[in-house]
């Protein structure tokens, strides 16, 4: 059974940091491309940021130069930096792996920034 485990989520004030973790288990991990994803009340769920089994790396506009994303290939992981946060970055965030056709998620972690 493949499983995305999200850990991390927390309330922080806007300025503050923030790192998420993923461990995917199931997969043969070094193949997937890992990306995060959030979804924001009343909004769609975006891309944030993605790497790929060879540590390229795409970012949304709205988080570049604040978030880093990042592998680690001997814990089966990827994580999410999140510095200088602001209140529009408030969402659940979901881990997902994706091969060709193989496409998994995780349940998600809460990311509330506020004074």
């Amino acid at each position: 059974q493949v499983q995305l485990v999200e850990s991390g989520g927390a309330l922080v004030q806007p300025g503050g940091s923030l790192r998420l973790s993923c461990a995917a288990s199931g997969i043969i991990f070094s193949i997937y491309t890992m990306g995060w994803y959030r979804q924001a009340p009343g909004k769609q769920r975006e891309l944030v940021a993605f790497i790929t089994s060879v540590s390229g790396t795409n970012y949304a506009d709205s988080v570049k130069g604040r978030f880093t994303i990042s592998r680690d290939s001997a814990k089966n992981t990827v994580s999410l930096q999140m510095n200088s946060l602001k209140p529009e970055d408030t969402a659940v965030y979901y881990c997902n792996a994706n091969w060709i056709r193989n496409d998994y998620w995780g349940q998600g972690t809460q990311v509330t920034v506020s004074s």
